[in-house]
C-alpha cells in the first residue's frame, strides 16, 4: 500500500476505534512524515484529501484539528415545544464546516478582503452561483447575479425602483410574508392583494389584476410558501409566466426555501418564464444560519441597471462571500441541503401522524405540506385564535398567528396557526400537537 493511501487508511481506523476525538489536534506535517516514515509533501497531499472529505480542517499559523460534532454543540433543550420558530435547528446548523471554509477564505482571498469589492457581489462567488442555480433550472449569466446582505435589502430595492413597465402598484398575496408586508405599509407604498389558501389562488382574478390593477410587479413565493407551505403546481406556475409575459408585469420569485424541497420536477416559476419577467430571490440564511446575511438575486436584463443604481446599501461582507463560494465549490452546501432536508422531510410526517392519531374530531383542517418547514392548521371561526395562542404559550408551546401574516387593511382574512417543524424536536411534536388540539376544543367551548 503507497504512504498516502495507508495514512488515510489509518486515520480511518483510529477515528472509527475513537482514538482521533472531535476537535482534537493532529500531528504536524513534520510529526506524521516522521511517524509514517514519508514526505512532508505525502503528509500535506493526504491532510488535503482529509479536508476536502471535511474530516479535518486546518486553522492558520496553530495547524489541522478533527471536525466536531455540531450536534454535541446544540444548546440544551429547555422543555419548550417551538412550533413558531422560522430558524434553523441549532443542531443542524454547520458551524465547523463554516469554520473551516471561513479559515480558507482568509487564506485565498487575503488581499481582496481589505477592499471594498464590487458591490455586485464577489466575482467569484457569482461565477459559482452560475452553476449551483442551475442544478434548480435557474439558467442565468454572471452579470445578471447580484449578492445582496440577505434579501430583504433586495426587495425593499425592488419596491422602491421604477420597472420599464411604467407602472407603480405592487401586488401581494394575502397571506404572505409578514416582513416584506410590513415593509411596503411603512412605505406608503401602493399595494393590491389577492386570496391565496392552501388550495392555491384564482388565477382568472390574477389575470384581472394583470389587465386593469397598474401592477408593477407581483411578488410570490411559488415553492413551501411562508406562510401557508404550501408550493405552486406546474400549471399554475406556467400559466403565471404567461400571463406575466402577456400583460408585461415582472414577477418577484422569493425561492427563500426552495433548497429544503425535493427537486425532483419541482422547478421554480423561474424555469418557465420565456419573457425574461421573473426576477429570482435565493436565500441562503435558512440552509446555513440567519447571521450569514447573504442573498442572491437574478434580474432580467432590462432591471440590471436600475437595480444597481437604486440598491445604495452596499453589498455582502466580502468574507461572507467568499466563505459562502469555498462552502457551495467543496461540495459542503450541497451535503448539507441533503441533510437538513431528510431531516426536516421527517419531521413533517410525524406532524402529520400526530394530525391524524389526535385530530379525529376534524378541529383543525391541515394543509397537505410534505416538506419545507411550514405548514397551515386552520382552526374553527368561532375559536379565539389569540386566545389559543396565549393559552399554548402557557403551556410551553409556541406558535405563530396567522393574523400577523396579513396587511392591516385586510379583512377577509383565514383563521389559523402557522405551524413550523425547523426548531420542534421531533420527540416532541405528538405532544404539541394535542396540545394546540387540547386548545382549540377548548376555544370551542368557551
Amino acid at each position: 500500500m503507497k504512504k498516502y493511501s495507508a495514512i488515510l487508511a489509518d486515520f480511518e481506523q483510529k477515528r472509527a476505534a475513537g482514538e482521533l476525538r472531535p476537535g482534537q489536534k493532529l500531528p504536524s506535517v513534520r510529526q506524521a512524515a516522521e511517524m509514517y516514515g514519508c514526505s512532508i509533501s505525502t503528509v500535506t497531499r493526504a491532510y488535503a484529501e482529509l479536508e476536502k472529505r471535511h474530516a479535518i480542517y486546518s486553522i492558520p499559523q496553530s495547524g489541522y484539528y478533527m471536525v466536531e460534532d455540531e450536534e454535541q454543540e446544540a444548546e440544551l433543550d429547555d422543555g419548550v415545544i417551538d412550533f413558531a420558530s422560522s430558524s434553523p435547528d441549532l443542531n443542524v446548523f454547520p458551524y465547523r464546516d463554516f469554520q473551516h471554509c471561513l479559515n480558507k477564505a482568509i487564506d485565498t482571498y487575503k488581499y481582496h478582503l481589505f477592499t471594498y469589492g464590487d458591490p455586485k457581489g464577489l466575482s467569484a462567488l457569482r461565477e459559482t452561483l452560475v452553476k449551483h442555480l442551475a442544478d434548480d433550472q435557474v439558467f442565468a449569466k454572471t452579470q445578471q447575479i447580484a449578492v445582496t446582505p440577505g434579501i430583504q435589502q433586495a426587495l425593499h430595492t425592488l419596491a422602491k425602483m421604477p420597472f420599464p413597465n411604467g407602472r407603480s402598484v405592487i401586488l401581494v398575496e394575502q397571506p404572505s410574508y409578514n416582513l416584506y408586508l410590513k415593509f411596503l405599509e411603512a412605505e406608503n407604498l401602493p399595494v393590491q392583494s389577492i386570496a391565496r389558501t392552501a388550495d392555491g389562488i384564482d388565477l382568472q382574478r390574477l389575470e384581472e389584476l394583470f389587465c386593469n390593477g397598474d401592477i408593477k410587479c407581483f411578488y410570490t413565493m411559488s415553492r413551501h410558501h411562508n406562510p401557508l407551505g404550501t408550493s405552486y403546481g406546474v400549471q399554475e406556475k406556467k400559466t403565471i409566466a404567461r400571463l406575466a409575459a402577456k400583460y408585461d408585469v415582472y414577477v418577484l420569485e422569493d425561492d427563500y426555501m426552495g433548497d429544503l424541497g425535493d427537486r425532483r420536477g419541482f422547478e421554480p416559476l423561474f424555469a418557465y418564464d420565456q419573457s425574461r419577467h421573473v426576477v429570482y430571490l435565493k436565500s441562503f440564511s435558512k440552509i446555513i444560519f440567519p447571521g450569514l446575511r447573504i442573498g442572491a438575486v437574478v434580474l432580467p436584463e432590462p432591471l440590471l441597471d436600475r437595480f444597481h443604481t437604486y440598491n445604495q446599501q452596499g453589498g455582502a461582507a466580502l468574507l461572507s462571500q467568499a466563505a459562502l463560494d469555498i462552502y457551495i465549490k467543496n461540495g459542503m452546501y450541497e451535503r448539507h441541503r441533503e441533510k437538513i432536508y431528510r431531516q426536516y422531510e421527517a419531521r413533517v410526517e410525524t406532524l402529520h401522524d400526530a394530525v391524524k392519531m389526535y385530530n379525529d374530531a376534524g378541529l383543525l383542517e391541515v394543509a397537505d405540506v410534505r416538506s419545507g418547514i411550514y405548514t397551515q392548521f386552520k382552526i374553527p371561526q368561532a375559536v379565539n385564535l389569540e386566545r389559543v395562542v396565549d393559552q399554548l404559550k402557557r403551556r410551553g408551546v409556541l406558535v405563530g398567528s396567522g393574523r400577523l401574516f396579513y396587511l392591516s387593511t385586510y379583512l377577509q382574512r383565514e383563521k389559523f396557526l402557522r405551524i413550523s417543524i425547523s426548531r420542534a424536536r421531533p420527540e416532541q411534536i405528538h405532544e404539541g400537537v394535542k396540545a394546540v388540539i387540547e386548545e382549540v376544543k377548548r376555544g370551542m367551548n368557551a
